[in-house]
């Protein structure tokens, strides 16, 4: 029996290897021809070095040694091609978007974690969701939200103020950052409180969003190369959680525990919901966010729709967790790393308050019209979007062959001049956002350097000739197509809101900790190289009232 059970074993083994690996070194591909680093594993190639918290200094060497595409290695062998040339990126985007879906891995994920949304669907089931939730993210929404988010930034200086009463303190602005994000997103998006901000205490909640992908990374990372996912469909829910239960890894356990409360706050949010709406006009006006909130407008909406159109409970709970999920993470890493640049640039923080102070004048805040429309603002906004987007990367998974075609282009390993690429099915594709940002042959030899004023003038012809085919200001930072990210009007008002209010209140310095900011999946700072947790630390000095 047991030599039975040896054979099986060493035939299940040496079929993963030849099915994940040694066939990609055994029989001729497309990308053979298509130029990359040298792996530096067998096993893993360079994939652990590409998705590294430390990956910066990879990344920027292929940037500057590879023009507009180059091949990696991963897993076994596999091939993987990572893409920051234009032409390429707006077929993989918006040409053959629908040839470029998101990875299996991707999807399984998050219908695993959140459920059916947005973030987990495809196809014309994509297009379905998004045409129902386009109108509650429009720009004359957010006029609506507004007041809603000046509120909860006027807690965050109060319980910022109450620290520095005494004079300049150091304080984790990270922390602050995280909680407030979630708080803009649960009321404006919600029509729900998380946090009073009123005190030092970490959010409970808050850190378990936090934790959640560090605690999945390595099964992420092993999975974008070797099929789990597909265990995903084995079974019911209840043998699956069972299984998964009885896996003894507390890494396991504490996404278990982080996914069952994600749930229970969600679906009590959305009971609390649908309650003031079937009690009428008057129960959502008092409710938190008075009925303008997302949720609100969304499940309003909902009961008009047609039949066909409509969204169950479920699907509603997977927006709820996703939008949670998502939402936090990424405005609040990309608010820190710009106070945190204004720390590091006095003169740029003293003229963004001058601006700032000049548009308020009165005791009001300023309107969105007006706050959306400042030039330094929006310069200091869009140049640290630039050069430090939240996420560096977006992988993408070919559904069949397709021809990638390049703007430029590039010299094969053979010598041979490259216009385009065919690229095979089940091929992954990373799309370089920060490559793009950064590339230095479309904004200049100063593209790594961070100077709000070049938003002031007009921005170099080769950019605008390369047609990037981003939603935001010729940038890759909220992608673009059929998946670019629905709510970066949100998280552009809100970063907006936050500065105007805070600026006019402390001034920001640098203080004697070293913040290195890790790549990974999200930017997020810390202090030091190998520090795990996600803190700013700064100077913090209280200028008015």
């Amino acid at each position: 029996m047991l030599s039975l059970l040896q054979a099986a074993g060493l035939t299940a083994v040496l079929w993963a290897v030849w099915k994940f690996g040694l066939r990609h070194y055994l029989r001729p591909s497309s990308l053979d021809n298509v130029p990359g680093p040298k792996p530096e594993s067998w096993i893993f190639g360079s994939l652990n070095t590409f998705f590294s918290r430390h990956s910066r200094p990879f990344h920027e060497s292929i940037w500057r040694n590879y023009s507009g595409v180059a091949k990696l290695q991963t897993f076994l062998g596999r091939p993987m091609l990572y893409v920051w040339d234009p032409k390429a990126m707006h077929s993989i985007v918006i040409k053959d978007q629908y040839t470029y879906e998101e990875t299996d891995v991707f999807i399984n994920f998050n219908h695993m974690v959140f459920g059916p949304s947005l973030l987990s669907s495809l196809g014309n089931e994509h297009r379905r969701q998004r045409k129902m939730l386009n109108p509650v993210f429009h720009i004359n929404h957010m006029r609506y939200m507004c007041q809603t988010f000046y509120k909860v930034t006027h807690k965050l200086r109060g319980a910022i103020n109450k620290q520095v009463l005494d004079g300049p303190k150091e304080i984790d602005l990270m922390q602050w950052f995280t909680r407030t994000a979630l708080e803009l997103l649960g009321q404006g998006g919600l029509g729900h409180s998380f946090d009073s901000l009123e005190d030092d205490t970490e959010n409970t909640f808050t850190e378990d969003l936090k934790t959640l992908i560090p605690n999945f990374r390595p099964f992420l990372l092993v999975s974008r190369f070797l099929p789990i996912y597909k265990l995903n469909h084995i079974g019911t829910p209840a043998f699956r959680r069972w299984v998964v239960e009885s896996i003894p890894s507390q890494r396991i356990k504490r996404c278990l525990q982080i996914m069952d409360r994600l749930d229970g706050v969600s679906r009590d949010i959305l009971a609390r919901k649908k309650a003031a709406l079937a009690a009428g006009d008057e129960a959502l006006l008092q409710s938190m966010g008075e009925g303008k909130d997302i949720m609100s407008v969304l499940l309003k909406a909902n009961t008009q729709a047609s039949e066909d159109e409509r969204m169950p409970d479920d699907e509603f709970l997977g927006h709820m967790c996703s939008l949670m999920f998502a939402a936090m993470d990424t405005t609040s890493g990309a608010l820190a790393r710009i106070i945190h640049l204004l720390a590091q640039h006095p003169d740029v923080q003293e003229k963004l308050r001058a601006e700032i102070v000049e548009a308020r004048r009165g005791d009001g805040d300023i309107d969105y019209d007006q706050l959306v429309t400042l030039p330094y603002l929006e310069a200091v906004c869009r140049e640290s979007l630039r050069l430090h987007s939240p996420a560096t990367t977006m992988s993408r998974q070919t559904r069949e062959d397709v021809v990638m075609p390049l703007s430029q282009p590039i010299r094969g390993k053979d010598g041979t001049m490259m216009h385009e690429i065919t690229v095979p099915k089940g091929t992954i594709v990373a799309v370089g956002i920060l490559a793009s940002n950064c590339n230095e042959a479309l904004w200049g030899p100063d593209a790594m350097e961070w100077k709000p004023e070049r938003w002031l003038k007009p921005l170099p012809q080769a950019v605008l000739d390369a047609h990037i085919p981003g939603v935001y200001s010729n940038l890759m930072t909220f992608l673009g197509g059929g998946r670019a990210c629905i709510g970066f009007k949100f998280s552009q008002m809100e970063m907006k809101i936050v500065l105007s209010v805070l600026l006019e209140t402390f001034k920001f310095s640098p203080s004697n900790k070293d913040i290195y900011w890790h790549l990974g999946g999200l930017q997020s700072p810390a202090i030091g190289r190998e520090g795990a947790k996600a803190q700013m630390p700064l100077i913090v000095e209280r200028i008015s009232p």
